[in-house]
């Protein structure tokens, strides 16, 4: 294997063959072959998702709400009080305390 081989995984799927030939037909009208179509399509879904997941879209008047949120945010409430000293009290209780995390070995 050369210095700049590309690591690759594997993805399979069993499907009735409606399914199949659907694919085969799509695949052959866009000239791929049904690995290709299959795996350019359903990368193009995944990034569609990821984006939809990750990105907020807001109104303009949204958008104008939250910034002034940000600018000048209301005072602290007392469940935001409470929750704090909460917080402050758990981490003075790990303060003497240890931890050694080691990453698990990458799978070959």
């Amino acid at each position: 294997m050369t210095a700049t081989a590309v690591e690759r995984g594997r993805v399979s799927a069993r499907v009735p063959v409606q399914v199949q030939e659907t694919l085969e037909l799509a695949a052959a009208m866009v000239g791929a072959t049904v690995n290709q179509f299959m795996v350019q399509t359903a990368l193009r879904e995944a990034e569609r998702i990821i984006e939809q997941e990750r990105v907020i879209r807001l109104s303009a008047r949204d958008a104008e709400m939250f910034i002034q949120a940000l600018e000048n945010p209301p005072p602290p409430n007392a469940k935001l009080k409470a929750a704090l000293q909460h917080y402050q009290d758990a981490k003075r209780d790990d303060e003497g305390t240890s931890f050694s995390w080691q990453p698990r070995p990458k799978r070959v």
